[in-house]
């Protein structure tokens, strides 16, 4: 059963890379709040911002008046 356990969190492991990054002190106190508020984690704020940041823009190249 142990043994199962293991391969089971080896696998999950492999599945959500895990990176560490340093922020400037503004930029973390803003995230700070922005949990607060919302009564999540910093590291959901983190993932939620490079989600939105990685999300293909619709009207990249949408020409004006189209």
């Amino acid at each position: 059963m142990q043994e199962q356990l293991s391969q089971k969190i080896a696998e999950q492991d492999t599945q959500k890379p895990r990176v560490s990054v340093t922020f400037p002190a503004d930029h973390y106190a803003a995230m700070e709040k922005i949990a607060k508020e919302k009564r999540v984690s910093i590291a959901w704020v983190v993932r939620e911002a490079v989600q939105q940041y990685l999300e293909p823009e619709p009207n990249l190249f949408r020409r004006e008046g189209s």
